[in-house]
């Protein structure tokens, strides 16, 4: 069964930058794209950004050039780069398939606080 591990969050400063990283166990990874979800209390979550197998991005508008998602298929891992953080980015963030019929338990997400 392919799980997935997110890591990388923190409480940080509004401006500040994070870099989160999911890594995948599982041959499913490499084929299929992924995205990096998050939820903030009292939210639904909601897809921020994804990739395809073949590199090609999508974001939300709220962190449309700030954030940035890649991935290393070699290291069945996907990251995502948040620079110029807001308050309103504070939310579990959370790594599964972009796909809904391809979608894999949820890992248990990584926290980020943006505060001063």
């Amino acid at each position: 069964q392919v799980q997935l591990v997110e890591s990388g969050g923190g409480l940080v400063q509004p401006g500040g930058s994070l870099r989160l990283s999911c890594a995948a166990s599982g041959s499913i990874f490499s084929i299929t794209a992924m995205g990096w979800f998050r939820q903030a209390p009292g939210k639904q979550r909601e897809l921020v950004a994804h990739i395809t197998s073949g590199g090609i991005t999508n974001y939300a508008d709220s962190v449309k050039g700030r954030f940035t998602i890649s991935r290393d298929n070699a290291k069945n891992t996907v990251y995502l780069q948040m620079n110029s953080l807001k308050p309103e980015d504070t939310a579990v963030y959370y790594c599964n398939t972009f796909r809904r019929d391809l979608r894999l338990a949820w890992g248990q997400g990584t926290q980020v606080t943006v505060s001063s």
